[in-house]
Formats: C-alpha cells, structure tokens, sequence
C-alpha cells in the first residue's frame, strides 16, 4: 500500500456525511494516512459530526439542512476540483464500509489505464456473499431494469465507491439530491462518453452500517429512486 503523505497529493477523497458522528473522526483520520487530501461534506448533520471531522484534521464544508448524499457529493466534489493539482477524485462513505486499499487499486490504475472513471462492484469473484440479501435483491434489480447500466456493462452501479479523473469532476452535475444520484452518474457516464471499467471491492457490513442502510425499506427506496431518475432524466 503507498503509505507516504506526498504520494497521493493529487487525489481527494470526498466523503458526505449525515449523522455519522459515532464513526466519522476513525473512518476520516484512517483513509487520510494515505490520502491526506480529504474533504468531508456534512449534510445537515444533527449530532457532533462536525465536530468529529474538524478532530479528524480533514477538510469540513457543510449544508445548513439535509439535501440528500447526490448533494453532498456534487458539493464536494466541487470543492476538490477547485484545489490547485488536484487531479483524482473519490467518492467514499463515512460509515467504514470501505477500504482504502481498493481505492490504492482504483487510484493506481486511473494513473496508469485509459480509463476516466471505476466504479467499484461487490459482485465480482465471489463477493456477493458478503452483501445482505434484500440489498443483494434490490441491486440486482436496478441492473435488470437498466438496458443502460447493462450496455455499460455495471453490475453494481449503486457501489458508493467511485474514482474519477479530473475530465469526469469538471463535467459532474448531479441534479438527484437522494439515492438516485447513483442511477444519474450511470446516465452521466453514457452522455458524455466517459471510459468506465469497474474494480471488484470488499464491503465491510458492520452492524453499525446494516442498523443504518440494510432494511427492507432501503431496498426498496433504491429501486424506486433509480425508476424516478429514469424517468426524469434520460
């Protein structure tokens, strides 16, 4: 793993947080040992989630109330590609889900393949084990019911884990505040011709995550968002 401070100076990570104060300051100070470019958007957090990032030493901004994580990443995002050299970027959740090392394998070869964009897949070389079946079910669904998403050849286009290049954070728009923000880079992708390639991930389903994120009502939330995105922005 590149473990040095000055390695990674051209890549951030963007992490959008809501009520994560439990977890955030651990998941922010670890990544930032081999990232050190980290910004953390808080989307009108209710508890000390603040607070939590400002002890990490990351990069805070914050929405006065909730807008929803689409919003939270497109502000983040923002905010990197503003920085000076900053030529790579990363989506990464606050919950501890997931592991700097697939973003050192994303990263590595953003810098070394043609590609401008990775999206990380939990369905791939067997990992699909790991995830939760309703979340299993409803992923599965999302890829049925998107003759785009097959095309592009994504078989887990709700993956939070995403890597970019700078072609991709100039162009990024996103216009979905909620969980459909996934289902629009898919649309943003084949619209403006990104080359895309996926990377097998671990996801790490804590009991802290699956409290959060794993219900029945989740699953569904997910698929009814990527219908409505469909239907809105073709």
């Amino acid at each position: 793993m590149v473990t040095g401070s000055t390695s990674n100076d051209d890549v951030w990570l963007v992490i959008p947080v809501f009520n994560e104060g439990q977890v955030i300051r651990e998941v922010a100070a670890n990544a930032a040992k081999t990232f050190p470019n980290i910004v953390c958007v808080d989307d009108g957090s209710s508890d000390d989630s603040a607070d939590e990032i400002r002890a990490a030493g990351v990069h805070l901004v914050r929405h006065p109330v909730n807008l929803g994580q689409g919003a939270a990443i497109q502000t983040g995002v923002e905010f990197a590609r503003a920085r000076p050299g900053a030529r790579y970027f990363v989506t990464f959740d606050a919950d501890g889900q997931h592991q700097v090392e697939d973003v050192v394998a994303m990263v590595s070869r953003l810098r070394t393949e043609p590609i401008d964009i990775i999206v990380g897949t939990r369905f791939a070389e067997g990992r699909s084990e790991s995830v939760p079946l309703v979340r299993r079910m409803a992923l599965r669904t999302i890829v049925f019911l998107s003759p785009r998403t097959r095309r592009l050849g994504l078989t887990d286009a709700h993956n939070g884990l995403r890597a970019f290049n700078k072609t991709v954070a100039d162009q990024l728009d996103l216009l979905m505040n909620g969980m459909s923000h996934a289902s629009e880079f898919v649309t943003l992708i084949d619209h403006h011709h990104w080359r895309v390639a996926e990377q097998p991930v671990t996801i790490l389903y804590t009991d802290y995550s699956r409290a959060k994120g794993q219900s029945l009502i989740n699953g569904v939330n997910i698929v009814a968002d990527g219908l409505l995105h469909t239907r809105m922005r073709k």
